[in-house]
């Protein structure tokens, strides 16, 4: 019983993976509409791409440590 709750739990913790692929596509789709729109500002928009992506990506980063953390210690 604590092997499968240990697995639904870890399962959970790891949907965040998709929400940060959504969340990088949002960001990248929306700095090409950007860009498309105003060239002159590539260099700006591309810094904020950047940490958009660096934030997005640090959610996954930490679900991805939540799910190892259920699987191991419970």
């Amino acid at each position: 019983m604590l092997e499968g709750a240990k697995s639904i739990g870890a399962g959970a913790a790891t949907i965040a993976s998709a929400g940060a692929a959504v969340g990088i596509g949002n960001v990248l789709s929306s700095s090409i509409h950007s860009v498309a729109r105003n060239p002159s500002l590539a260099k700006q928009l591309f810094g904020y791409a950047i940490l958009g992506f660096a934030l997005t990506e640090a959610i996954a980063l930490f679900a991805l440590m939540m799910a190892f953390l259920i699987s191991s210690v419970f």
